[in-house]
């Protein structure tokens, strides 16, 4: 089961991490758009966790696999490929000397200016913005911020996956 998760973990966390990383180094500046579309690429390369589960269950269990170890093997690709996501994240900060919390900064208030927000509410927000960006300036509190963002994507692909795949009826092993 540990080959699985890795191999099919690093996967998935690269696809995400390398997509959105380039997305963000190409300008891709708009965050509110660009957070539809993270979380789509990440929805795609999550679902090498119900590819990895039904390989898993017709290879390695003859076609048959129960919920728990289905879903167990789905949160360890899952926490794989957020540790690769995150640690390719920091990769990338570190590198490249982006500094994402500014240019989120400037995108949410200019965002709430061109709503009609009043001075004092961006105010208000900057403020906020502020302290949010001075804890993302800790890599102890970014690295988890940064698994946060896909590993939520990945127990609901895991749930959805292991309910499925439970069922040696969903797309059954090809007999040979």
């Amino acid at each position: 089961m540990t080959r699985y998760a890795l191999i099919y973990g690093a996967i998935a966390g690269a696809i995400a991490g390398g997509v959105l990383t380039i997305g963000i180094a190409s300008d891709f500046s708009n965050h509110t758009t660009s957070l539809w579309f993270g979380y789509l690429v990440m929805l795609v390369a999550l679902s090498l966790i119900f590819v990895g589960v039904k390989r898993y269950r017709d290879v390695q269990c003859g076609g048959v696999v129960r919920f728990g170890k289905a879903f167990a093997l789905g949160l360890a690709i899952a926490t794989v490929a957020g540790l690769v996501y995150a640690l390719m994240w920091e990769t990338y900060l570190q590198v490249s000397g982006y500094d994402f919390m500014a240019d989120y900064t400037r995108s949410v208030l200019k965002s709430m200016q061109a709503e009609g927000a009043t001075p004092a509410a961006v105010q208000a927000k900057a403020a906020e913005m502020q302290s949010m960006a001075e804890s993302y300036r800790n890599p102890l509190f970014r690295i988890p911020m940064t698994f946060i963002e896909i590993f939520p994507v990945g127990l609901l692909v895991a749930l959805i996956s292991a309910a499925l795949l439970r069922n040696p009826k969903v797309l059954p092993a090809r007999q040979r």
